[in-house]
């Protein structure tokens, strides 16, 4: 595990705040849910990405599929995708 030599405090409502610079980082936005671990004594947030949720458009349908061990895309992520790959190639697909 890497240290980012951040320190938070946890306020009266047991809140942290995670720095705007760690969550540009990791792209975490505004409302995007947190999944929390716990390991022995630490706790290990991450964001939550749901099961068979599209990495480009978040959409979850059951014509999603997995591809690369873990990528998962719609149909509407995999044109996306497409398209943007034919136009930073130039190339039709």
């Amino acid at each position: 595990m890497k240290s980012t030599g951040i320190v938070r405090k946890v306020d009266e409502l047991g809140r942290v705040v995670i720095p705007v610079e760690l969550r540009k980082v990791l792209a975490i936005k505004e409302k995007d849910p947190i999944e929390i671990f716990v390991d022995g004594n630490q706790i290990i947030l991450k964001k939550y990405m749901s099961y068979n949720e599209c990495i480009v458009t978040g959409d979850i349908t059951p014509q999603n599929r997995e591809y690369a061990k873990g990528l998962v895309l719609s149909p509407r992520g995999a044109e996306i995708l497409k398209n943007e790959i034919e136009f930073k190639f130039n190339i039709k697909a």
